[in-house]
């Protein structure tokens, strides 16, 4: 049987703008979204989200705190994923392309700059879910 997987989408704040990236995997191909991934067994969201962002862009992050969590169905990929949304606090670091099969380029953003397209349905269910972030 099939089973959602938890998913994490990292805001990594800035000067007042957070990190996306263009992704290449096959999951979202040409897709923006944040730093992210999925929890590993027994970790805490907050450790989930300081290794994705790590991993990923070489970036240390603090302040780490809940948004809202998803629920995130990909039908045509035939995944679900329960999506939990933080934020947290650039520490230290400069963004690099550290697993360059998954995402190609990194932009600093704000929800007044989405840069298209977007990862969805993640991105529509946040919306829904904190629709003031978008005003």
């Amino acid at each position: 049987m099939s089973r959602p997987q938890v998913g994490l989408g990292v805001f990594v704040w800035k000067n007042g703008k957070f990190l996306m990236g263009k992704r290449v995997s096959s999951h979202g191909y040409g897709t923006w979204s944040i730093p992210g991934g999925h929890l590993e067994f027994g970790e805490a969201w907050e450790e989930g989200a300081r290794r994705e962002v790590l991993e990923e862009t070489g970036l240390a992050i603090t302040n780490i705190r809940f948004l809202a969590a998803t629920n995130d169905v990909f039908e045509s990929e035939g995944k679900h994923s329960v999506t939990i949304w933080v934020f947290s606090d650039y520490e230290s670091g400069k963004p690099e392309i550290l697993e360059p099969d998954k995402f190609i380029d990194h932009q600093w953003r704000t929800f007044q700059t989405l840069p298209s397209p977007l990862l969805e349905p993640c991105w529509k269910n946040l919306r829904k879910a904190k629709p003031e972030l978008f005003t």
